[in-house]
Formats: C-alpha cells, structure tokens, sequence
C-alpha cells in the first residue's frame, strides 16, 4: 500500500480575522476550524487508509515554509505522496483531493486551481498615498490561475524543493512555487469557487452559508 502523508498548516495568528481566537481554531459546526478542515481532507478514500497511524502535532516556524518544513522533517522517507492543505480550507472535496493525488502519482506535482475571473493588473507601489498604486502591465486572463489547497508532491521531489530553498535562503509563497524552482512542471487540477481559505470575518460567514446549504441538500 503506498503512503500519503497530510500535513495542514496551522500556526498562523490570523491577525486580518481581527479576533483575539487565531482563525483555525474559530468554531465552525461545533469544533475547531482545523478539525472540521482536517476531517473532511480525511474523507479522501486514499487517506482514510493512513488514518490508521496517529495524527501528529508539529511546533509550527515562523512562517508557512518553516512550519511545512517543521512537518516534512518528521515524515516517514518511506512516503509516497505529501498532501498539504490549508487548516483554513474547510470545504475541499474528496473528488479534488484524489484527483491532485493522482496527477502527483502521475506527473510528480500537482495543485488546485480556479482560473481568474476578474482583469489581472501588474503594479509597483507608488510612493504617496500608500493605497495608491501605478499599473506597470495588463496580464491576459487565460494565463492566470489562483492557487489552491490541496497541493501534492512525490516525497522525494517536495524534500529536494525544500532543501534547495533552504541552501539558497529562498521562501516561497507556496509549496508549488518553491518546485517550480528547481525546474519541475507542476500541473493543475480544476479546483472550486468554493474551495475558500478562511482569511476575513466575512470569509467565515460565507462558510456558515456554505454549511447550510450542503445540509440542505443532504
């Protein structure tokens, strides 16, 4: 049976929730958004069959890559694929989850990803008033997506990434960006609108709505 390790980011402050509770542990459906998160990841059939092994808490860093970092170190070298997924993206799918497995199965690397809807501008800051910036290029949308969670690598190739970083003082601003890095294609897999990273007050309503409406179908 081939191993898939899941790590969720989770030692963020969350300090845009402008609460005094961090974000990933703000209640949703009666427990902690990291625990609602991390059962449906669970729901995946491909880690149902690690949910054997115990969960395991890691000290997070002092950033993302440090905390992913923290969590990649502690991961059996026998793995086959390392999932990870952001504590604060409670309504991923089990059809996403296992269709990035499999493309990382495949291919080596995978995301999710929602193609970009709105007119994408390239700027620099100007100097004065600091919400004011110039436009430097028009970006065509067919070349843009946003990136998602979950996002998924070979063992080997995800640890290669993260020790090159590490060599070279490198931070990126996702695990895809830090493989990228080193020259390997990573593809991606049609994520959803609903798919949310639970980042601002309003952001928890909509998850409240979401939430209702799937037990409405239920």
């Amino acid at each position: 049976m081939s191993r898939i390790a899941a790590i969720l980011p989770a030692a963020g402050l969350g300090t845009r929730m402008g609460a005094d509770t961090p974000k990933q542990f703000l209640d949703l459906d009666g427990m902690p958004l990291v625990i609602f998160t991390l059962r449906r990841l669970a729901s995946c059939s491909a880690i149902q069959e690690q949910m054997g092994r115990p969960v395991r808490v890691v000290r997070g860093g002092g950033s993302r890559q440090e905390s992913v970092a923290n969590a990649l170190a502690e991961v059996d070298p026998e793995t086959e694929i390392v999932l990870v997924h952001d504590a604060v993206r409670p309504f991923v799918t089990r059809e996403q989850t296992e269709r990035v497995i499999a493309e990382a199965r495949a291919r080596g690397a995978a995301i999710l990803g929602i193609p970009a809807i709105d007119t994408v501008k390239e700027v620099k800051r100007a100097s004065l008033p600091e919400d004011v910036a110039l436009i430097t290029a028009t970006i065509p949308r067919e070349r843009i997506v946003l990136a998602q969670t979950p996002q998924a690598f070979q063992y080997s190739l995800l640890k290669e990434a993260f020790a090159k970083a590490a060599e070279d003082g490198s931070t990126g601003s996702d695990e895809a960006s830090l493989v990228e890095r080193l020259g390997h294609s990573v593809h991606v897999v049609l994520g959803s609108e609903r798919n949310i990273k639970i980042t601002r007050p309003a952001d928890m309503e909509l998850a409240r709505f979401y939430l209702q409406q799937e037990r409405a179908h239920k």
